[in-house]
C-alpha cells in the first residue's frame, strides 16, 4: 500500500509540474524566429517579448485559455492538499471522492484550454497585432505538455475515485 501511495503522490506532483510548465513556458506556438504562448510573443533573434493585449483580434480566446490553464493548475494543487488532508482524516475504507472531483475539474479545465487553443489557432495567429509573421509555425512543446497534463489529471482523478483508504 505504501508503494501505491508513493506512486500516486509522484503522479500527482508530475501532473502539477506539467501544468505549471505548460502554463508558464513560452512555447505553445513556435517558428523559426519566434515563440508564443498564451501570455506573450517573443522573437528568438533579438530576445524581445511583447505581451498579448486587447490589440489582438482573438484576445477573448486567449483570455479563455489563460483562465482555464490557471484554474486547472489551481485545482490540481488544491486537489493535492485535499488528498493529504483526507489521507489523515478519512476513516478506513472510505474513498477519496472530494480529491477526485477536484482533480477531474482540473482535467476539465486543461482540456477546455487546449481545445480552445486547438480550435482557434488559425485565427489567433492571423492577428494584425503581431509585429512578425507567426502563422508559419507549429505547435510547441508547452501545447503538447498541456495535452499530456490532461491525460495525467484524468488518470489521477479516476485513481482517486477508485482508491480506498486501507491499512
Amino acid at each position: 500500500m505504501l508503494i501505491l501511495l508513493a506512486f500516486i503522490i509522484v503522479f500527482h506532483i508530475t501532473s502539477a509540474a506539467l501544468l505549471f510548465i505548460s502554463t508558464i513556458d513560452n512555447a505553445w506556438w513556435v517558428g523559426d524566429n519566434f515563440s508564443t504562448d498564451v501570455w506573450r510573443v517573443c522573437t528568438t533573434n533579438t530576445s524581445t517579448c511583447m505581451a498579448i493585449t486587447d490589440e489582438f483580434n482573438e484576445y477573448q480566446s486567449i483570455q479563455a485559455v489563460q483562465a482555464a490553464m490557471i484554474l486547472s493548475t489551481i485545482f490540481c494543487c488544491v486537489s493535492f492538499l485535499v488528498f493529504i488532508l483526507q489521507l489523515f482524516r478519512l476513516k478506513q475504507g472510505e474513498r477519496f471522492v472530494l480529491t477526485s472531483v477536484i482533480q477531474l475539474l482540473s482535467c476539465l479545465c486543461v482540456m477546455i484550454a487546449a481545445s480552445i487553443y486547438t480550435d482557434r489557432h488559425e485565427e489567433l495567429h492571423q492577428s494584425h497585432g503581431y509585429v512578425m509573421e507567426v502563422s508559419k509555425g507549429q505547435y510547441g512543446y508547452s501545447f503538447v505538455l498541456a495535452w499530456i497534463a490532461f491525460a495525467f489529471t484524468l488518470i489521477s482523478g479516476v485513481m482517486y475515485l477508485v482508491l480506498r483508504k486501507r491499512k
